[in-house]
């Protein structure tokens, strides 16, 4: 296989901001078309791509070896069964599905269908979590007791967009939850149990605009928050351990970059602002020190350079199924536990 051909099925922010650039700058890898009601908006910046009015269309389509869902999370599932039944390798943006249940479900029809399967929890490659991970992984700040994760934002008017509307998989812990989740889960593994305190603040919101979830490790807790009313944001993270502590301010860049047509290999792709470097305080002997730690450059990019060298390669996946599966059942998991008002067992 020379040249992995791929189909895009929708083009709203995800599909036009994120996948479509991301797969445009791995050598050996094509969109040849995308599933899409407007097809002026394709063709203003993808004039070769073809259009396509279904995704039975694209599927029929013995051309296209790849099939990436951007639509809106209700649909994932069913999607992305139609094309691995179809013979298709797939990614799924995140979420991955809306019940662990359809997750097991199309992990067991890609490998009885011997396709490739993946979600795009692209947060992986967020510059201050690699950070993190590296700080984590280092050992310099020693056993860690306290992972602190937020994704705050300032929006207190609801908004006319299926996220913000009455639906399955709409609302925050689906959406920015689910980045959060997996970062934890893939840092610390499943958690022994989780709490969750999930509901709508906003006047006139009906789905869920903030959450606080705490994931039990034993002697280590998870702590994961958003919320919609927060004009000014504290640390992106906080990592406490037995040897020290790492603050971190600021986002990642590379969705703005991403919104302002910038792609990977653009000047300063996926770097920080010196002035939101995190700090870390540990010790050196018996001293004390405080310092700024340099930002590790994000990376979105890689994760379809991995999809490329799994089709490719047989390598393993950016994302397994199974990972992104463990998502949704702790995004279950918080509402349960929100609903009942007690902590409940990951089991």
């Amino acid at each position: 296989m020379n040249t992995i051909k791929v189909g895009i099925v929708g083009y709203g922010l995800s599909g036009e901001t994120f996948h479509a650039p991301l797969i445009q700058s791995i050598e050996g890898m094509e969109i040849l078309k995308i599933v899409s009601r407007n097809a002026d908006k394709v063709k203003r910046k993808l004039p070769d791509t073809e259009v396509a009015s279904s995704i039975e269309d694209l599927l029929s389509d013995e051309r296209i070896d790849l099939v990436v869902i951007t639509t809106p999370n209700s649909t994932h599932y069913s999607y992305a069964k139609q094309s691995l039944l179809a013979g298709k390798h797939v990614v799924v943006e995140k979420p991955f599905v809306i019940q662990k249940e359809e997750a097991q479900d199309l992990i067991e029809t890609a490998s009885g269908q011997n396709k490739m399967l993946s979600v795009f929890h692209n947060r992986r490659w967020d510059n201050d979590f690699l950070t993190v991970k590296n700080c984590i992984e280092s050992g310099v700040m020693g056993e860690i007791y306290q992972y602190e994760a937020h994704f705050d934002r300032y929006r207190p008017e609801v908004r006319e967009r299926w996220r913000e509307q009455s639906g399955p998989g709409a609302g925050m812990l689906y959406d920015l939850g689910a980045h959060l989740i997996d970062q934890a889960l893939y840092l610390f593994g499943n958690p022994i149990s989780v709490y969750g305190d999930v509901f709508a603040q906003r006047a006139g919101s009906v789905v869920d605009d903030y959450f606080h979830i705490i994931l039990n490790y034993g002697e280590m807790r998870a702590i994961l928050h958003s919320g919609s009313i927060v004009r000014s944001s504290g640390p992106k993270f906080q990592v406490h351990g037995s040897k020290g502590s790492f603050i971190k301010f600021g986002l990642d860049s590379q969705e703005d970059a991403l919104r302002q047509g910038k792609k990977p290999g653009s000047p300063g792709w996926g770097r920080d602002q010196e002035q939101w470097y995190g700090e870390l305080t540990t010790e050196i002997g018996e001293q004390e020190i405080t310092k700024k730690l340099e930002t590790i450059p994000g990376s979105y990019e890689n994760f379809y350079q991995g999809i490329f060298q799994s089709i490719t390669d047989q390598a393993p996946v950016p994302v397994s199924p199974s990972e992104a599966m463990n998502t949704i059942k702790v995004i279950e998991l918080a509402k349960k536990s929100s609903l009942e008002q007690r902590t409940v067992l990951f089991e």
